[in-house]
């Protein structure tokens, strides 16, 4: 359990610093820095006040004499009312909000109006009063008089949606699940405590720029006003989902520290320990892999409140979409994260839909307002989510894949198996490059338009890049120029082949979707990748040489079918050579 209770605390640490808490950041500053000292002429009328500044409490009785001030807890109030609200709500919400049968966004909207509420009361000191009256009945001691701070914080926690790692996966899971044991609790309670750290130190930077500059101390009123009208202006902003905009315009800057302390190998086996045995083949997948791997049947879509985007309504079954490609992304609408790859789901959607892609939007709600269906509904609309979505508010989908991570992506085979998943942003170059050679393992006469995401990333750079035997299409051809649609004898030229560059030797017949082997046929390329690939068609036999020498001998005898013709451990740069059998039909070189 140490281990676990270590990797829920340094899990929260990063997340406390992280684009998704942006949001709450000046209201934690604020309300701590409007406690600052009072000016040193103000004078109190009444046996016990609570100066116009926030936190300080001066006795008078009579007004000449004075207790020395208590020590202001006010940034601490906030931060500890935040870590409970956040930590009670996310692993207990979801049950307590469904026992008693209210609306599933209760506990947001609880949270926005407690954060108008202090705001109102930064603006009017007769609300403050009334917010801090609860407390007055607790023994006196001065932390009491910092209640309105506890509010605050308490309604914060409701409102705070940080960017969800495989902690924060695994005890919403549990939470949704009902499934709470005492390592689901130390790691909540440790996650809990390592987001307090780094928040408190800006509440307590606030503090002491209070303190420090002049003009918190002569115009407390006024920051007190300003604070006030802040605190209304985020609760308006996040109720109209404002704030996601700037959100989504910042990079992902803690996603490599999350990985490293949260998806490590001894992290992975303690998260995972935390869920049952089932479908434990989907580990044989490793996030993000250079490559294609078995990785066991798509467990079924199961346990899902509602669909959004299908005809009717109705629900989909993964097994009616056999014979298609199909990419799983899992999501959660208030989630950046998915936010910005939404933009790569919707390029893949209309490039490769008619090619045999099929999107399927699995909603795995991280907080329990996300499972409304009318909000899920119009978020997809915002993001332009045309494609079918299942409502998985009971995570038992999410849970049954091992995911870990929102968004999350599985490449699912014409066969229905698991061939590739991907974690979180990025990789985009990768996983187009996957969904590509999964639909010409479908189809191998597929046409495919040419790949969204222009950038590539290490995996892709430097290789060569895919090639069409057609007249139209093949890319880099050196050499007697193509004749389209006629036997025609080609000669390799005297030369060697540069980088990238496809040649002819013998006869053959150049067409708009292959070429066809006639006699003497031979294909040369120069190549740089790990593997090289090549789809044909017919019947006879095909020579592979790599650098002058036989490396092995293909045997075709069917329709389009994607064969290997080079497979290394590592990429490198080599002389390609196919002696291809008479009529057998070439259609595409891709490379791995």
């Amino acid at each position: 359990m140490l281990t676990l209770v270590l990797i829920g605390l340094l899990g929260g640490l990063i997340t406390a610093v992280s684009p998704c808490i942006l949001p709450v950041l000046p209201v934690v500053f604020l309300a701590s820095g409007t406690a600052g000292k009072p000016p040193p002429d103000a004078h109190s009328t009444g046996t016990t006040a609570v100066e116009a500044a926030g936190g300080e409490v001066l006795l008078h009785s009579p007004p000449e004499t004075a207790v020395r001030p208590h020590r202001n807890r006010r940034p601490y109030a906030v931060v500890v009312g935040l870590v409970l609200s956040f930590g009670f709500f996310t692993l207990l919400g979801v049950t307590i909000v469904s026992a008693l049968g209210l609306p599933e966004d209760i506990l947001r909207h609880t949270g926005l109006a407690l954060l108008v509420l202090i705001g109102l009361g930064l603006l009017f000191p007769p609300v403050e009063r009334l917010l801090e009256k609860p407390f007055s009945r607790m023994p006196q001691r001065p932390v009491n008089k910092d209640g309105s701070a506890l509010v605050l914080g308490l309604g914060l926690g409701l409102l705070y949606v940080p960017c969800a790692g495989p902690v924060l996966a695994a005890i919403t899971v549990a939470g949704a699940r009902g499934e709470i044991s005492a390592d689901i609790i130390a790691l909540t309670l440790s996650f809990a405590t390592g987001t307090a750290v780094p928040l408190l130190a800006f509440a307590l930077a606030g503090h002491r720029v209070a303190e420090r500059v002049a003009a918190f101390r002569t115009r407390a009123r006024g920051l007190r006003i300003t604070a006030g009208i802040l605190m209304i202006a985020l609760a308006t902003a996040l109720a109209l989902d404002l704030t996601t905009a700037l959100q989504r315009a910042l990079p992902d800057y803690t996603a490599t520290a999350q990985r490293t302390v949260e998806d490590n190998e001894i992290a992975r086996q303690k998260l995972s320990g935390l869920y049952d045995d089932s479908n434990k083949e989907l580990s044989r997948c490793q996030d993000g892999a250079d490559e294609l791997r078995s990785c066991g049947q798509a467990p079924p879509l199961e346990d899902i409140d509602s669909w959004l985007n299908t005809p009717g309504n109705r629900p989909l079954d993964l097994a009616s979409l056999r014979g298609k490609v199909v990419l799983v992304d899992f999501w959660t609408y208030s989630c950046i994260n998915c936010q910005r790859a939404a933009p790569h789901l919707r390029g893949w959607d209309r490039a490769y839909h008619d090619a045999g892609l099929r999107i399927i939007g699995v909603h795995s709600p991280e907080f329990a307002f996300e499972k409304k269906r009318g909000n899920v509904a119009a978020e997809a609309r915002k993001l332009g989510v045309t494609w079918p979505v299942a409502l998985d508010n009971e995570l038992t989908t999410f849970n049954n894949y091992r995911n870990r991570f929102w968004p999350a992506k599985y490449l699912i085979d014409a066969d229905g198996t698991v061939r590739y998943f991907t974690f979180g942003e990025g990789q985009y170059d990768r996983t187009e490059h996957m969904i590509r050679d999964l639909l010409r393992r479908a189809d191998p006469t597929v046409t495919l338009p040419a790949p969204t995401d222009r950038a590539m990333d290490d995996l892709t750079k430097g290789r060569t890049p895919e090639t069409y035997l057609s007249t139209h299409r093949i890319r880099g051809y050196t050499g007697t120029p193509l004749t389209d649609g006629t036997p025609t004898r080609y000669r390799f030229p005297q030369r060697p082949l540069p980088l990238n560059r496809i040649s002819l030797d013998g006869t053959w017949t150049a067409g708009y979707e292959h070429f066809t082997a006639g006699p003497d046929a031979r294909l040369a390329l120069t190549y740089h990748a790990k593997n090289a690939n090549i789809v044909l068609a017919g019947t006879g036999r095909v020579e592979v040489l790599v650098n002058g020498t036989p490396t092995r001998t293909l045997t075709i005898s069917a329709t389009p079918t994607l064969h290997r013709l080079t497979d290394d451990d590592n990429a490198r740069t080599a002389r390609l050579e196919l002696r291809i059998g008479e009529g057998i039909q070439a259609y595409a070189l891709t490379f791995g």
